[in-house]
């Protein structure tokens, strides 16, 4: 057997592959031994059937099959053994009038090559790495959200502001007929809440869906329809009131504070305050690595420009897709997918230069991570190791969970070489200073 390969330019080459008779003859030879051993043929014992009509019958199929094999396994050889990065996979070439009643043979493969290329991290502006921090009136409306929840309510007769108002939203060419809560501080505009002002049990008060709500969400639950009804929707609905409640706000005393965390753990409205900023801020430097991670993605996507072999890979596309495919769409499916194929081998150059592939000790370090912060949601703030060990071997035998946690350490390993690497900028912002500027 003899393998060549013909390097056409950087990134495409051909690899002729040629086998001989005596690569695959004692291999066919045996199997059709074997076969002869175990055939049934009428009008001959077992074993006895003569070679030749064994031959007639499987000699073809049996030299095909085993050329086959003999040729894959030689190419997966030689592609290792020259360390030849190849995009796809080798794709034969058509070969007009092939013979296979000839001893020797001789097949083409084309393939499509990784290009050689530097990563540029840095462009001319330096990215910006948001810190969102939880402000005042943040932290006040949580507090107030807390005292909301374990507040008491106390019936009334007259619906006055700020109270939580149950009844029924109505409309009969809708058929929407839903028993919901208003809570008054959701209401959007003076005009709607004038209406409930000195409702009284019983009474019936019209709206307009329109502008309803402060969040246009509320009214998705409100009216119990789906987000694609919501969009827009401005009808007249009806809204009669069959119950009414004042919501007295928990007192932020000790009690209260060894509901939430604990007994002693909160000790004043101070270490409230810190408590509520510490948790939400943890809770926003996962969104906030996120968006610099999707930054620094497109930012070196930018900057790092290389050829790729893009008549290969449509060919290779219409050759493997599940579906028979024309040039053109090929040609369109590929350019959907160059923009993923090229920040796949930035990633992997990125990886390979600075080793950072995950080893299996730290995907368990990483797993019995995961699942401490998961107790602790749960209380459970100081469990034993060899429970942590336990958890990660059971979640580390399921070989889609070792995928999924592989990616999120991989991930983070990534995040933490960008922000070493690359060009960044320090922007502090609120929660909603960073959606308006991250998501215009």
């Amino acid at each position: 057997m003899n393998i060549s390969k013909e390097q056409l330019d950087e990134l495409n080459a051909v690899v002729t592959v040629d086998i001989a008779k005596e690569d695959y003859s004692d291999k066919v030879e045996k199997i059709l031994s074997d076969y002869r051993k175990n055939a049934n043929i009428p009008g001959f014992r077992k074993g006895h059937v003569p070679m030749g009509l064994v031959k007639k019958q499987y000699g073809k199929a049996v030299l095909v099959d085993e050329v086959n094999k003999l040729l894959q396994d030689a190419l997966n050889k030689y592609l290792t053994e020259e360390k030849l990065d190849v995009l796809g996979n080798p794709l034969p070439k058509e070969q007009e009038n092939f013979d296979w009643d000839t001893d020797n043979y001789s097949f083409e493969f084309e393939l499509g090559l990784a290009p050689k290329f530097e990563v540029n991290l840095n462009g001319k502006k330096a990215i910006t790495h948001y810190k969102i921090v939880a402000n005042d009136e943040m932290i006040d409306n949580q507090i107030k959200t807390i005292q909301k929840q374990y507040g008491k309510l106390t019936p009334k007769d007259a619906v006055e502001k700020d109270d939580l108002v149950a009844g029924s939203f109505a409309n009969e060419e809708k058929e929407i007929d839903n028993p919901f809560t208003v809570s008054l501080d959701k209401i959007k505009g003076k005009k709607n809440l004038d209406k409930f002002m000195g409702a009284k049990i019983g009474d019936v008060i019209k709206l307009k869906t329109k502008g309803l709500f402060a969040d246009d969400h509320d009214l998705i639950s409100a009216l119990k329809i789906n987000h694609d009804e919501a969009h827009d929707l401005n009808i007249e609905v009806t809204f009669t009131v069959s119950e009414i409640n004042t919501q007295e706000l928990a007192d932020l005393d000790q009690e209260l504070f060894d509901k939430l965390y604990g007994a002693g753990v909160i000790k004043s409205v101070t270490d409230l305050r810190e408590k509520i900023k510490e948790d939400a801020e943890r809770q926003f430097e996962q969104q906030s690595e996120q968006q610099l991670l999707n930054a620094i993605t497109e930012n070196v996507l930018e900057n790092t420009t290389f050829d790729l072999p893009n008549t290969f890979l449509q060919k290779w596309i219409r050759a493997t897709g599940e579906q028979p495919l024309t040039e053109d769409e090929a040609k369109d499916e590929f350019e959907k997918s160059e923009k993923g194929l090229r920040y796949q081998l930035i990633e992997g150059k990125i990886i390979n230069d600075n080793n950072l592939q995950v080893t299996f000790e730290e995907l368990k370090d990483f797993a019995k991570d995961l699942i401490k912060g998961q107790m602790a949601q749960f209380g459970q703030n100081s469990p034993e190791d060899k429970e942590l060990e336990d958890i990660a071997a059971r979640i580390l035998s399921n070989q889609e969970e070792v995928k999924r946690i592989s990616e999120q350490l991989m991930s983070k390993k990534l995040l933490n070489y960008y922000k070493e690497n690359a060009k960044l900028k320090i922007k502090e912002v609120s929660f909603d200073e960073f959606i308006k500027e991250v998501y215009k």
